[in-house]
């Protein structure tokens, strides 16, 4: 890489292109050669671009009947030439190109002559797509290229139709052809190339290339405007069906395939276009049926067949076109396409079938998760025709299913679950409350027999998807709950009945109370039992914590009780263990179960939820006694200790702990504060003992919380010192191991700034080593940690004026701060974080103007600081244009990305117009 940008390459690519070295180091050679054009364009003086030219002709004729690799390259590298000179230094270049490979007497012979040139024409839209070219460039290049097509199309023409044309050239033809519609040319000159590759696809060693060049033409945004050729494209795609049916019959998937793009290409980017053109309605149902039977292809996706997939966002492209007319219009086109999305409906629950079970059982587990896609996508499409076909598709599933389960014929179980499918992809996101046919469908559910995992696994997530409609109409949760209990107790029904079970409890949870004992039975049963993966049993806690929040507070209490005493017995056992990896696991594993359990249960809801007038059993939470959460916190907390004082060197069991109480104070919120004493004294001792980030990150959400409550604000202020003093210790004995705690000690100090910046005024607190910390920080690789350090900044500098430890230590030590600041514009930090730097420097500008001026003044002097690119001008210029803007953020970063480019040497390259 140093090598290609080094000045020597120019001298040393021509070298490596001599015809005695191997291909390899030829192909080196051309590299170079281009990345010396494409990228260091400005060290070319302008005198040297015709011998330039002229060298690459020569070169490419050379390598024409040599290696393809090489020859590529050298291409690739001309038109780069091309597209920096153009237009005004080589007018007409793609005519000289034309001809200076038609002249006679060039060395290569005839046929390699036209594959050379046809790749040049073929790479030069490609180089101008990947370059980067200044934006008012681009539009002049885009603009001389395509008054150059004039000069293309027709020798494509001519080697297209020439009989004699010998086939690796009219693929290349095709391809060249395909590359330039790519820039927009109009549809209406391209027209005939389109015609003429149309019947390319009958040639099978063609019919890639052509499907390719056809599609990208269609394709192109700019071709609707062409309606006259568009109306003349679409019986060109009708043609096809033929071929089309023949290649389904013999299993011929690319021809299928191939045919299958062009017709959708054609409908999904037109649609708007030909449904206006209403005479011609019949030609464009045709290809609306012609893309239903690529929906409907026979077989099963992805084995037999890999089309169907392709044609699915027609049918949204189509729907949203026909609802964009005005209610008269519209009215007209759903009379001819509501029946043909209803068969719509019909082919693709077909689609979702299952194939039988033998079949499925030598499928590969990669094909199986594709098909598990693809039915997603089916559903997602289903949900989207449901806007169209509203309240009668549901009618329509449901007379279907109904008609299957009470027939006497025998019925697949594949059937009845696709239909099924179909109901739950609606319920899933549409509310059907309105609907009449979801109390039939709950009670056609008890009746289908279930003998097979996989509709099991449907009539739970269907089940689950009505779990809001349940909470309308709870007297049907009695014909339902059962089933689910029941799948609860079967492992490959895990995912989907542990998801029901947790849908329904939150959703349904005040009509639960009469099902609780029998709900939490089941539940424990399972998981004694250890029939579920650990993230099914968390995903069961919260099921029950939702459940457990709508009972008065002794039941809570009471089954919270029977619910985790076993696993506390188990952990009070593992906790006098010497710790080994199986006994950490399983500590792990029973302290997620009561985080999960504590994310969710929270009894201060219920008043909101049942509003008045609904006469309450019980006061939710009676003033006198604590939160049921609390208390068993309280019971396990020296338990928690004695696992801590063994594991306190294992981040992951730390980690553990700190969720549990964690979530709970999220949870809980105030409800938590009898407990925030003990915990403040237990992390402190766990992070002197051995600091770890979880604790950190603990210790900011009771900042957040407790830090404004007057009651709470000692242990608080306590706890908040003495991470601050550990940490700093950490800083002196050399934080670069320790990214993570890095992290979280600025963000926890930001959340402080914020939530209450006296924290910042206590005599305890070395308001002057934190700010060195952040400096410090600054200059991590690490980007997040990078960030939280600009929060910490970013927070602190507002508090100048009225935190007199901050005002002095910005006083005194802020040129550091800028300096670090610039360290990084100038070079030192990735470019993703100018932004952050940025909204430092905003801030520094708004809270201390007068300091600033003094400070970039005095830095800035500095021989090659921050860059030795920088003239002393652009120093000056930055500095004004900063110090400009104290209103307009948007502004300062724009400024900032300018002068960290101009630092790294990349203004205007082509790296520059990525950024």
């Amino acid at each position: 890489m140093q090598a290609q940008v080094s000045p020597q390459a120019w001298q040393f690519c021509w070298a490596l292109l001599s015809p005695d070295k191997v291909p390899e180091i030829q192909y080196f050679g051309a590299s170079a050669l281009h990345t010396k054009i494409s990228r260091y364009w400005g060290d070319i003086p302008a005198e040297q671009y015709d011998s330039l030219k002229t060298q690459l002709f020569s070169q490419i004729a050379c390598f024409a009947s040599g290696s393809r690799m090489v020859l590529t390259r050298l291409c690739v590298a001309l038109a780069s030439l091309a597209l920096n000179m153009m237009p005004e230094a080589w007018p007409g270049a793609v005519a000289e190109m034309v001809r200076a490979f038609q002249e006679e007497g060039n060395v290569a012979d005839g046929r390699a002559r036209c594959l050379a040139l046809l790749e040049l024409l073929t790479v030069l839209p490609e180089e101008f797509q990947t370059s980067r070219l200044p934006q008012y460039r681009k539009g002049q290049v885009r603009g001389a290229l395509g008054a150059e097509w004039a000069s293309v199309w027709p020798l494509l023409r001519q080697l297209l139709r020439q009989p004699d044309s010998p086939g690796p050239v009219k693929a290349r033809v095709l391809r060249c052809l395909s590359s330039w519609v790519l820039l927009d040319v109009p549809l209406s000159e391209s027209e005939a190339l389109v015609q003429d590759s149309f019947s390319a696809l009958a040639d099978p060693e063609l019919f890639d290339t052509a499907v390719e060049a056809v599609v990208n033409a269609i394709s192109q945004p700019d071709s609707q405007r062409y309606v006259n050729t568009l109306l003349k494209l679409v019986p060109q795609v009708l043609q096809l069906q033929d071929q089309l049916r023949e290649a389904v019959q013999s299993g011929d998937m690319e021809t299928s395939h191939g045919i299958c793009r062009i017709a959708v290409a054609l409908g999904e980017n037109h649609s708007r276009t030909l449904l206006e053109q209403v005479e011609h309605w019949q030609s464009f149902l045709a290809l609306v049926n012609m893309i239903m039977f690529c929906t409907g292809i026979p077989g099963h996706y992805p084995v037999n067949e890999t089309t169907s997939s392709l044609t699915l966002t027609f049918w949204y492209t189509l729907q949203d076109d026909i609802m964009s007319f005005e209610a008269d219009k519209q009215a007209v086109y759903l009379q001819v396409y509501r029946p043909v999305y209803f068969q719509l409906v019909d082919v693709l629950l077909h689609k979702a079938q299952f194939p039988s079970d033998e079949e499925y059982a030598t499928w590969s587990s990669d094909e199986k998760e594709q098909f598990r896609i693809y039915r997603v996508d089916i559903s997602d499409t289903l949900m989207y025709v449901y806007e169209m076909l509203g309240a009668e598709l549901l009618s329509n599933l449901y007379d279907k299913l109904g008609r299957l389960l009470t027939s006497d014929q025998p019925t697949s179980w594949q059937h009845t679950e696709a239909l099924l499918y179909g109901f739950q992809s609606i319920a899933e996101t549409i509310d059907v409350n309105y609907s009449d046919v979801i109390p039939g469908l709950i009670g056609l559910i008890p009746r289908i027999n279930i003998n097979n995992v996989q509709l099991a696994d449907t009539v739970m997530f269907t089940i689950g998807a009505l779990a809001e409609w349940l909470a309308d109409h709870p007297v049907m949760l009695s014909s339902v709950l059962p089933l689910v209990l029941q799948a609860l107790g079967n492992p490959d029904l895990s995912v989907s009945s542990v998801s029901t079970l947790k849908k329904i409890c939150r959703e349904c949870k005040y009509d639960l109370p009469p099902y609780a004992n029998n709900i939490v039975a089941v539940s424990q049963e399972v998981l004694i039992k250890q029939i579920h993966k650990t993230s099914q049993c968390m995903w069961l806690m919260q099921a029950l914590g939702f459940l457990l929040s709508a009972l008065p507070v002794e039941d809570i209490l009471r089954n919270l009780h029977s619910l985790i005493t076993p696993y506390i017995q188990q952990l009070e056992k593992l906790a006098a263990e010497t710790p080994n990896p199986s006994n950490k696991l399983a500590i792990i594993h029973i302290l997620g179960l009561l985080s999960n359990l504590f994310t969710t249960l929270d009894i201060s809801k219920q008043e909101d939820e049942l509003g008045e007038g609904v006469p309450l059993v019980k006061k939710a939470l009676p003033q006198s006694g604590p939160n049921p959460v609390v208390v068993v916190l309280q019971q396990v907390f020296a338990l928690i200790q004695t696992v801590l004082s063994k594991w306190l060197n294992d981040s992951q069991v730390v980690e553990a702990v700190c969720a549990i109480f964690e979530k709970s104070v999220k949870t809980l919120l105030q409800d938590f504060a009898p407990m925030v004493s003990q915990l403040s004294e237990m992390l402190g001792q766990m992070y002197s003992t051995i600091p770890q980030a979880s604790a950190l990150d603990l210790t900011r959400q009771m900042v957040h919380i407790f830090a404004s409550e007057t009651d709470y604000f000692p242990p608080i202020k306590a706890l908040f010192e003495l991470v601050t003093s550990v940490t700093l210790s950490i800083f002196q004995q050399g934080p670069r191991d320790h990214p993570d705690i890095v992290d979280s000690f600025m963000q926890l100090q930001a959340q402080a700034l914020k939530r209450k910046p006296d924290l910042f005024m206590s005599e305890n607190l070395d308001v002057k080593a934190v700010f060195h910390c952040g400096v410090l920080s600054l200059k991590f690789p690490e980007a997040p940690t990078v960030k939280s350090t600009c929060l910490f900044f970013t927070e602190l500098l507002p508090h100048c004026a009225d935190v007199p430890s901050v005002g002095q230590v910005v006083q005194e030590e802020g040129k550091l701060l800028l300096q670090a600041i610039l360290e990084a514009i100038g070079g030192q930090s990735s470019r993703s974080l100018m932004d952050q730097f940025s909204e430092i420097l905003f801030s520094m500008n708004k809270h201390c103007f007068a300091l600033l001026t003094v400070w970039l003044k005095e830095v800035l002097q500095r021989p090659n600081f921050p860059s030795s690119r920088l003239t002393a001008e652009q120093k000056d210029t930055f500095s004004q244009q900063i110090l400009r803007e104290r209103v307009n953020k948007r502004r300062v970063k724009e400024i900032v990305k300018e002068f960290t480019l101009l630092c790294r040497g990349l203004h205007g390259t082509e790296y520059a117009a990525d950024y």
